[in-house]
């Protein structure tokens, strides 16, 4: 070293660790799977081949063999696929809606059940309504 440069200090402690605020270290951890494809990935591999074709006909990938993994393939057509398994599950739910006659979900009307029950003071009554809704009986 020359006389100029000189190093950073260190500090003689490591500085502790800060605890996990908010879960912030398992969202980061989500993001960073979802980066790699892990959750398209694992969907993928649950998927049966039929399936598979469809969703890669919807992506404009049909030349593409089904058999193949997800990190067989390029990182354009994964996000092509994310896509399309995105817009099918739109269109799912939109149709699921409309085939319930675009009634609200029930557990919508027991959650009004609770919102009145807190109103009037009767938290039993509200527990009572939400422990429903949690059983996913409506």
């Amino acid at each position: 070293m020359s006389a100029d440069v000189r190093p950073f200090p260190t500090p003689a402690q490591p500085l502790p660790v800060e605890q996990d605020r908010g879960d912030w270290g398992a969202l980061r951890a989500e993001l960073h799977s979802r980066c790699a494809d892990q959750d398209l990935a694992s969907l993928w591999a649950e998927m049966p081949s039929s399936d598979r074709r469809m969703v890669m006909a919807s992506a404009q990938l049909a030349e593409r063999d089904p058999r193949l993994a997800i990190h067989d393939l390029p990182k354009s057509a994964r996000d092509a696929l994310r896509a399309a398994i995105v817009r099918m599950s739109q269109y799912a739910g939109r149709l699921r809606h409309h085939l319930a006659g675009g009634r609200p979900h029930p557990s919508r009307e027991l959650a009004s059940h609770a919102r009145q029950a807190l109103a009037e003071g009767n938290t039993e009554a509200a527990l009572h309504w939400l422990a429903i809704i949690e059983r996913g009986i409506a």
